[in-house]
C-alpha cells in the first residue's frame, strides 16, 4: 500500500471518529436538556403540592376561632354529666356513668353530691400545687382510709466491734413510732347566679376549679403551719418546742436569737447560721426556709462580715430566692418577728411533714338556701402532720 493511500485511509478514520464524538455529546446535551426540564417539573408540581397543604390547613385550622357549641368533646362524659349537674341539676347523666371507683361513691351520690370530672379535679390539684404552701415541700401520699398511718424509727441499731473468738454481745433494738394522721373534711362555698349559670358562654367548670382551688389553699396553708388538730391538720408550729441543745423527740428544737423580738444588735446573721447547722447533716442537703414576706423583708438586708448579702434572688423565671444557698418558701401564714415568735423555719419538710389526702373531690348543689344564687358545697379530705420532728427546726426571736 502506498503512503498515499495510508493518508487517505487515516483521515477517513479521523472524520468518522470527529463524527461519533460530535453525535455523543449531541445526545449527552439532549439528555441533560431533557433531565433539567423532568427536574424543573418534579419541582414545580412539589411547589404546587406545597401551596395546597398549606392552603387546606388554613381553611381547617379552627383553634383562631372560638369553638361553636356544637364542637364540644363527645369522649368526656364526665366533663357532660357535670355541666349539667351545675348548670341546672339535672344529675341524670352523672347517675348513669360507670365510674372507677368503690362502693363508697353510691353513697355520695345519696347524699347529693357528685364527685367531680377528672379535668376539674386536676386543675384544683394543679393550683393547690403551685400555691405558697407548706404542700409544695411536704411529703403528700394519697390514701382510702379514713387516717395514715407513719411509722418512724428515731432509734439507733446496736453496733460494736467483734474478735474472731469471742461472743457477740446482744445490741440495742431499734424501737418503732406510729405516727397516726387523721383525715379531715375541708370544704368550700361558692356561690354563683342562676342567670349566669344559664348563660352557655359562661365556663362553669373553669369558675368552679378556680374558686375552690382558692379557697381550699387558703385554709391548707393556714392549717398546714397554725392548725390545732381539731377537724383540721395540725400544724407544725403547734406542736412543743424546746431548745435544740436539750432537744428530745415529740418536741421541735428552735435556736434563739439571742435578742427578745428581734435579731441581736450585733452580729445578727450568726443566729441564721446557728439555725443551717442545728439541723441535721441528712436533712440540710434537702432543706428549706419558711417565712412570711415581712420576716423576709428584714432577712433580705443581712450582710456577712465580708458585706455580702445572704439573700440571693432566683436566677430564672420560677426558681425561689435563696438563703445562705438554702431555697425560702414564702409563706404568709408564718408569724412576725416578735417576742418569743418562732418568725423562721427551717428543715427538711419533705422528710419532717406529711401530708395525707383523699384523692376524689365532691360536689353538692344546693339551689335553695340561698335564692336567686345557687350554692356549690364542695369538699375533699386532708390531713397533716409533724413526721419526723428531727428534721424541722425554728429561729426563735428570744434572749434564751
Amino acid at each position: 500500500m502506498t503512503t498515499q493511500s495510508m493518508r487517505g485511509s487515516g483521515s477517513a478514520s479521523a472524520s468518522a471518529g470527529t463524527q461519533a464524538a460530535r453525535e455523543v455529546t449531541e445526545a449527552l446535551t439532549g439528555f441533560v436538556t431533557d433531565f433539567k426540564g423532568f427536574q424543573d417539573q418534579i419541582t414545580t408540581r412539589m411547589q404546587q403540592q406545597e401551596e395546597r397543604i398549606a392552603m387546606l390547613s388554613t381553611k381547617t385550622m379552627t383553634h383562631r376561632r372560638p369553638a361553636l357549641e356544637g364542637a364540644q368533646a363527645t369522649d368526656a362524659p364526665h366533663q357532660k354529666a357535670l355541666d349539667a349537674y351545675l348548670r341546672c341539676g339535672d344529675d341524670e347523666g352523672l347517675r348513669n356513668l360507670t365510674l372507677e371507683g368503690k362502693a363508697m361513691n353510691t353513697a355520695v351520690a345519696a347524699e347529693g353530691g357528685f364527685l367531680v370530672d377528672p379535668q376539674t379535679a386536676e386543675t384544683i390539684q394543679s393550683v393547690l400545687l403551685s400555691s405558697a404552701s407548706i404542700r409544695t415541700i411536704a411529703n403528700v401520699v394519697n390514701v382510702e382510709a379514713t387516717s395514715f398511718d407513719v411509722l418512724v424509727d428515731h432509734t439507733e441499731v446496736g453496733a460494736g466491734w467483734a474478735t474472731e473468738t469471742a461472743a457477740v454481745s446482744e445490741g440495742a433494738t431499734p424501737a418503732l413510732e406510729r405516727i397516726s394522721i387523721p383525715l379531715h373534711e375541708l370544704s368550700a362555698l361558692p356561690k354563683a347566679s342562676q342567670r349566669l349559670l344559664d348563660d352557655s358562654a359562661f365556663d362553669i367548670e373553669g369558675w368552679l376549679a378556680g374558686r375552690i382551688a382558692d379557697k381550699f389553699a387558703r385554709a391548707e396553708a393556714s392549717a398546714f403551719i397554725n392548725g390545732d388538730g381539731v377537724d383540721k391538720p395540725t400544724g407544725f408550729l403547734t406542736h412543743p418546742t424546746v431548745d435544740n441543745e436539750i432537744w428530745e423527740w415529740s418536741n421541735i428544737g428552735y435556736v434563739p436569737t439571742g435578742q427578745d423580738g428581734d435579731f441581736a444588735g450585733t452580729n445578727a446573721v450568726d443566729a441564721i447560721v446557728d439555725l443551717v447547722y442545728a439541723l441535721g447533716a441528712r436533712y440540710r442537703a434537702n432543706a428549706t426556709f419558711v417565712m412570711n414576706s415581712k420576716t423576709a423583708g428584714a432577712v433580705r438586708k443581712m450582710k456577712d462580715a465580708d458585706g455580702r448579702f445572704l439573700w440571693s434572688d432566683g436566677l430564672a423565671a420560677g426558681e425561689p430566692a435563696r438563703l445562705m444557698g438554702y431555697p425560702v418558701l414564702i409563706a404568709e401564714d408564718m408569724p412576725d418577728i416578735a417576742s418569743d415568735a418562732n418568725a423562721i423555719a427551717f428543715g427538711d419538710f419533705t422528710s419532717g411533714y406529711t401530708i395525707a389526702e383523699r384523692p376524689d373531690l365532691r360536689v353538692l348543689r344546693d339551689p335553695f338556701s340561698a335564692k336567686p344564687h345557687v350554692l356549690f358545697y364542695a369538699t375533699k379530705r386532708v390531713g397533716g402532720d409533724v413526721s419526723d420532728f428531727a428534721a424541722i427546726k425554728l429561729l426563735k426571736f428570744a434572749a434564751s
